[in-house]
């Protein structure tokens, strides 16, 4: 019980999981199409209470036809990286880094687990994080979850609202890596994102 109120609480504080629709224009997202050089490949990203270790909220980028963030009712946004209901597209480089940047902080950690998949898989998780729609408060790990349940090599994964979960499930893939972000910002990030507006976009 204790560990469902923390879900359900600590997104609030941190990724706000409760998100509007949004929906960019179409000449937004198609200038904002970014193609990575790498094999296609999914990347989870669980946000981590330093200090208890509860799963704060989850985020899925998608490195298919092109690359984008499902980031389900988060905070984070980048006038160069169109959303659509918690579809961001346009994830460069410089908007992955800054993404870690805004969730990874004094009291959080960012835990990133990436498994490469074939472009067929990438594809498919693709178009469900395109036709999920937005998504309602303390729903973000049930939603990440909902787009990779089924997928072939991700049969393991639970439906869940509990980041963790979905987290435990994914070093279980074979193939997966794993990498810890710290950082020792503040817990007031809001700054993150007026530094980033000031930055233009590049890879």
């Amino acid at each position: 019980m204790r560990k469902l109120a923390l879900c359900l609480i600590l997104p609030l504080t941190l990724a706000a999981c409760g998100a509007e629709p949004v929906w960019a224009p179409d000449e937004a997202v198609q200038r904002a199409r970014f193609v990575w050089e790498e094999p296609t490949s999914i990347t989870l990203y669980t946000v981590v209470r330093k200090k208890g270790g509860e799963g704060a909220h989850s985020g899925l980028l998608i490195n298919a036809s092109q690359r984008v963030i499902f980031d389900p009712a988060g905070t984070w946004h980048h006038p160069w990286a169109p959303e659509r209901n918690d579809l961001h597209y346009g994830m460069t480089e410089k908007m992955r880094k800054f993404y870690i940047d805004y969730h990874a902080r004094e009291t959080y950690d960012v835990i990133e687990q990436k498994i490469y998949v074939s472009p067929e898989v990438a594809e498919a998780a693709l178009r469900r994080a395109e036709s999920y729609g937005a998504v309602n408060k303390a729903f973000c790990g049930n939603s990440v979850s909902d787009i990779v349940r089924g997928l072939p090599g991700f049969e393991g994964v639970p439906r869940t609202f509990f980041p963790n979960r979905i987290r435990r499930a994914f070093s279980e893939i074979p193939g997966v890596t794993e990498k810890l972000h710290e950082d020792g910002d503040p817990d007031n990030n809001s700054g993150v994102l007026l530094v980033q507006k000031g930055q233009l976009p590049e890879t």
